[in-house]
C-alpha cells in the first residue's frame, strides 16, 4: 500500500514554521471589536433596495450582538459542533452573521453558490446530510422556498430550511435574529478545533460530481495572512466583496480577509457595474479581489466618464489577464493589478506583489505567497527545468484538510504535494504561468463548469447520440462552452432546443453551453478517447478574442 500525506506531521510543521496561528473567526471577531467597536465591519446593498444608498450597514459592535443572537438561535434548533448547514444566499449581511455565528457553536458552514439548482443541490445537501439551509424567499426571479420544498422528501436530514424574507413559520428574521433564544457570547462558544472541518465547499468535479473539500480556521486565516501580507493590506482599507461568498475567493479572500485585518466590507449582491463602481467611489473602496470580467468593466465605465474608485490593490483570479487591461488600470487609476493563482483545495496559491505588478501580471500567474510552496515536475515529481511545463503541485499552510466523506482520496503523497490538475512553467524568478489543464474544466468567469456533468445531460437528449464541451476564448468571461454533438438524424440542432433541455436538467444556467457545433462524427484516438484539442480549435470561431 501506498504512504498516505501525514496530516498530523504537516499541522505540527506548520505551527513550528509560524504558518499556522491557532486562532478561530471568534478571536478575530472579538480582536476587531476590541480594536475598533464603531467602525463599519459591513455595507451591504441591494439591488431590490436600490443601490443609491446601503440596506444595512453594520458596526463591528453591532455585528458581535448580531452573531450572539444568530448563535443562540441556532444552538436552540438543535445545531451544533459538527452539524454541516448550508448558505445558499446572495452577498447579504445575513450570510456573514450566519457564518460567523456558525463557527462559534462549532457547527461547519457549508457556502453554495445561488446559482445552483435541484441537480446540484440534490447531490450536495444530501451527500453533507445538511441539518438545515440558508435561503432566500426569491432572488433574480427564481423562488428558492419552492425549489426546496421540492427537494425536501429527497433530503431526510434536512431539518431546518430558513428563509430571508420568508414568512413568520420561516423567517430567517424571527427564527435567527428574534428567536428569543439566548444569546452565545464569544466566551461561551465552542468552536472547532483550528485544524478541524470548519467549512466545507464544493468544487465542481472532473469524474461526474463535486468534491467537498475541507477547510480549518487554520487554513483559512493562513490564506487571509498570506495575500494581505503580499498586497500590503491593513485595517484602514476598505474591501469590495462584488465576488459571491459562495465562492472560496468571496469566503476567503474577502470575507475572512476584511475580518482578519478588522477592515470594513462593501458588497452588493449583484454586480450591475455602472452601480458597482458608484458604490466603489461612495464608500471610498480601496481593495478589490475578483476575476478578469470585473475589472474589465471598471476600466470601460472610467473610460466612460465614472467617478474614479480609490481603489489601491486589485488582486485579480481565474483567467490570464489580458494585457491592455493591466495598462488601462494604471493609466486611469494609477493602479497595479496584481495576478493570482488559487483553486479551492489550495485558495490563493499565487500572487504578483503590486511593485512588480506592471511587468509580471502580464507574463504570469504570482510567485508563491508565504507559507506556500509550489513544484512544477513530472508525474514521478522530478522538477522541470526553468521555462519548461509541467504539472503544477502545492503544499502548504493553505492545504485543504481533505475531501468530505473521502479519506486518503485526496492526492497527497507523503511529501504532501497536491496535483493540482493545472499544467504550468516557473521562470528565472520563480514565477509560474498556468498553461493548460490535465483536468477537463472550463472555467467560465471564474466559475468552473463540470464538463462531465453537462456532457451526461446532453448524451441524455433523445436526439444526441454523442456529445463533447469543449471551451473556447472569451475576452469578458476568460471561456465559455461550446456543445459538439452528433445527431441520430439528419435534422438541425437549434440553441433554442439546447437551452431547453438544459432547463429541464435543473442544471445551474451558468454551466449551460453557449455554442453548439454538430458534427457527423467525433474527431478520436486509436484508443476511441474524443481529441478535444482539435474540437477547441474549432470552437474558437466563436471567440471573441
Amino acid at each position: 500500500m501506498a504512504e498516505q500525506f501525514d496530516l498530523a506531521a504537516h499541522a505540527r510543521k506548520m505551527r513550528e514554521q509560524g504558518w499556522w496561528q491557532d486562532k478561530t473567526l471568534d478571536d478575530l471577531l472579538e480582536r476587531a471589536i476590541a480594536a475598533a467597536p464603531d467602525k463599519k465591519a459591513i455595507v451591504s446593498y441591494r439591488v431590490d433596495k436600490g443601490f443609491d444608498r446601503p440596506f444595512k450597514t453594520l458596526t463591528y459592535r453591532e455585528l458581535g450582538n448580531a452573531v450572539a443572537k444568530a448563535a443562540g438561535a441556532f444552538r436552540a434548533m438543535g445545531i451544533g459542533k459538527g452539524d454541516v448547514v448550508a448558505m445558499m444566499l446572495p452577498n447579504w449581511w445575513e450570510f456573514v452573521v450566519t457564518a460567523y455565528a456558525l463557527a462559534r457553536i462549532g457547527a461547519v458552514g457549508n457556502p453554495l453558490m445561488h446559482i445552483f439548482r435541484e441537480r446540484e443541490l440534490r447531490f450536495m445537501l444530501g451527500f453533507a446530510d445538511t441539518k438545515a439551509i440558508i435561503i432566500p424567499k426569491v432572488f433574480r426571479g427564481h423562488d428558492f422556498e419552492v425549489m426546496l420544498d421540492g427537494l425536501k422528501p429527497d433530503l431526510p436530514k434536512l431539518q431546518h430550511i430558513i428563509v430571508v424574507d420568508g414568512d413568520d413559520k420561516r423567517s430567517f428574521d424571527k427564527l435567527v435574529m428574534n428567536s428569543g433564544a439566548s444569546p452565545v457570547s464569544a466566551a461561551e462558544g465552542t468552536p472547532s478545533a483550528t485544524d478541524a472541518m470548519a467549512v466545507l465547499m464544493y468544487t465542481s468535479g472532473t469524474t461526474g460530481e463535486p468534491k467537498g473539500v475541507m477547510h480549518s480556521f487554520n487554513t483559512l486565516i493562513a490564506c487571509a495572512k498570506a495575500l494581505g501580507t503580499r498586497l500590503a493590506l491593513d485595517a484602514d482599507d476598505v474591501h469590495f466583496g462584488s465576488t459571491p461568498f459562495g465562492h472560496m475567493t468571496g469566503y476567503a479572500a474577502v470575507m475572512v480577509q476584511a475580518l482578519y485585518y478588522g477592515s470594513t466590507v462593501v458588497f452588493p449582491d449583484v454586480w450591475e457595474p455602472k452601480a458597482g463602481v458608484a458604490i466603489m467611489a461612495r464608500e471610498g473602496v480601496t481593495h478589490m479581489a475578483a476575476a478578469t470580467p470585473f475589472l474589465a468593466d471598471i476600466c470601460r465605465l472610467i473610460e466612460e466618464g465614472a467617478d474614479k474608485p480609490r481603489l489601491t490593490t486589485f488582486l485579480c483570479a481565474g483567467a490570464p489577464i489580458p494585457p491592455v487591461f493591466i495598462e488601462n488600470a494604471k493609466r486611469q487609476m494609477g493602479l497595479d493589478v496584481s495576478s493570482c493563482w488559487g483553486m479551492t483545495e489550495s485558495l490563493g496559491g499565487s500572487l504578483t506583489e503590486p511593485d512588480r505588478a506592471a511587468v509580471k501580471s502580464v507574463s504570469s500567474d504570482g510567485r508563491p505567497v508565504d507559507g506556500v510552496e509550489v513544484l512544477i515536475a513530472d508525474e514521478k515529481l522530478n522538477p522541470m527545468p526553468a521555462g519548461k511545463t509541467g504539472r503544477l503541485y502545492f503544499r502548504g499552510a493553505q492545504q485543504f484538510i481533505g475531501y468530505y466523506k473521502k479519506p486518503g482520496l485526496d492526492g497527497r503523497g507523503p511529501e504532501g504535494w497536491f496535483d493540482t490538475g493545472d499544467l504550468a512553467y516557473m521562470d528565472e524568478e520563480g514565477y509560474i504561468r498556468i498553461d493548460g489543464r490535465t483536468k477537463d474544466i472550463i472555467i467560465r468567469g471564474g466559475e468552473n463548469v463540470p464538463v462531465v456533468e453537462i456532457e451526461a445531460i446532453l448524451y441524455r437528449h433523445p436526439r444526441v447520440a454523442d456529445a463533447a464541451v469543449v471551451g473556447y476564448p472569451d475576452s469578458r468571461m476568460g471561456e465559455r462552452g461550446c456543445a459538439f454533438l452528433v445527431l441520430k438524424d439528419s435534422s438541425g440542432f437549434s440553441m433554442d432546443e439546447l437551452r431547453e433541455w438544459m432547463g429541464q436538467s435543473g442544471a445551474a444556467k451558468q454551466y449551460w453551453p453557449e455554442a453548439v457545433e454538430i458534427v457527423d462524427a467525433m474527431p478520436r484516438t486509436a484508443s476511441g478517447k474524443i481529441q478535444k484539442f482539435v474540437l477547441r480549435e474549432k470552437a474558437a470561431r466563436h471567440s471573441d478574442a
